[in-house]
């Protein structure tokens, strides 16, 4: 189901994004050089930290465990992919040869091992062949699989927390992860991974998505049993509130799912989520932290924006006619809002994305964040029609 034509753009729309890719190409080509020995997940002053040797709050989680450590490699992946410079390849590898260490420490691995590897290791394996890739690509595989709960048909979150007892919590964001798993059956010809990424995918759709299309973002099930025992508001504005990265997540987490498994109710889910992204996209085009925030403040999060994005594309590949061109426009009206005012193209910093949130309640808001810089190189590489297919 890969590989199938991106949707239709006109004369203006394509100039549109042939010009926003050149400006993308020229910042990366500054940009990898100056950091090609870090693993960023932000930047200070205009320049990428390093979460290669960070560890700000000394959790085995932090640090080169971070989950975001493999967006960068991701981004250069992309890059060798559409320019063909070695260049990006080099580079990173880089990344990809520090994440071992996660492997050696273990205890900060938890479930975004596949936001992890799958833009490293499997992109490495996909664009070289690279057997060493493989090797680590399947190994995070099976430390994801192992997290799988039998009972509540979930792959359980994060490790201890001091938040509680979280041996039943699962979130949103594992829609992202378990493409690994659909990777590792198509990959070794093993069913488990795939069967463990479909229930769960199935837990998801009953115990995340509500009826309007908006979703949960931490559901906590019994661990011995099985069976919802309540929802966490997580990083949104509080329980039942409507975190837009969380929407995202699952607008594109589960057309991945349909693309890995042909499975309709997928599509339908990824549909059902986002007509209700869609009817909630402000004016402006700017995304909130979440739907259902107060009026003022007004916190933003672009990332979310990027995200839907590659999502929205998908889903107008697969649903054709007029159905995908309402699709397609929503995409398109995200990312042109962020390439008009919300994005620093000067190549003198590092970042991409200016308005980044990770969470509603945390003490930061409004910075650049490098999953956002990633999954807005990914939106538009699909628009193209040249993605790479890195989840």
């Amino acid at each position: 189901m890969k590989g199938r034509n991106p949707p239709l753009l006109n004369d203006t729309q394509r100039q549109w994004l042939n010009g926003v890719i050149a400006k993308v190409t020229a910042k990366m080509d500054a940009v990898s050089e100056r950091s090609r020995n870090k693993i960023p997940y932000t930047t200070v002053n205009g320049v990428h930290d390093d979460r290669s040797i960070d560890n700000p709050t000394g959790d085995d989680s932090d640090g080169i465990n971070w989950w975001t450590n493999g967006f960068w490699a991701g981004m250069l992946w992309l890059m060798y992919h559409e320019t063909g410079n070695e260049k990006y390849k080099g580079i990173a590898q880089i990344s990809e040869a520090k994440l071992d260490r996660c492997f050696e420490e273990f205890y900060g691995l938890h479930h975004d091992v596949g936001f992890m590897w799958l833009p490293t290791s499997v992109a490495n394996y996909k664009a070289t062949g690279n057997p060493e890739s493989r090797r680590r690509a399947l190994h995070a595989a099976n430390l994801l699989a192992g997290r799988f709960n039998l009972a509540g048909g979930f792959i359980r979150a994060w490790n201890d927390l001091k938040e509680g007892d979280t041996r039943g919590w699962a979130i949103i964001d594992c829609m992202l992860n378990i493409p690994l798993l659909y990777w590792a059956t198509e990959e070794t010809g093993d069913p488990r991974f795939k069967q463990i990424a479909m229930k769960h995918a199935d837990t998801t759709m009953s115990a995340f998505v509500r009826p309007d299309g908006s979703v949960n973002h931490i559901v906590e099930f019994d661990p011995f049993h099985g069976g919802v025992v309540r929802t966490h508001g997580g990083q949104g504005y509080g329980e039942g509130s409507s975190w837009t990265r969380g929407q995202t997540w699952a607008l594109y987490g589960f057309m991945l799912s349909y693309i890995h498994t042909g499975k309709d109710e997928y599509l339908q889910t990824a549909k059902r989520v986002a007509h209700y992204f869609m009817a909630n996209i402000p004016e402006d085009g700017i995304i909130p932290v979440d739907f259902r925030q107060p009026a003022e403040p007004r916190l933003a999060d672009d990332t979310a924006a990027a995200i839907a994005a590659c999502g929205l594309i998908e889903i107008a590949k697969a649903a054709g006619g007029h159905e995908s061109r309402s699709y397609a426009a929503a995409a398109l009206k995200l990312l042109k809002t962020l390439d008009e005012s919300r994005i620093d193209w000067s190549p003198d910093t590092d970042h991409i994305l200016l308005y980044g949130t990770g969470a509603y309640h945390g003490k930061t808001h409004h910075q650049p964040i490098i999953y956002g810089d990633y999954y807005f190189m990914e939106a538009l590489f699909k628009l193209k029609g040249n993605d790479l297919y890195l989840f």
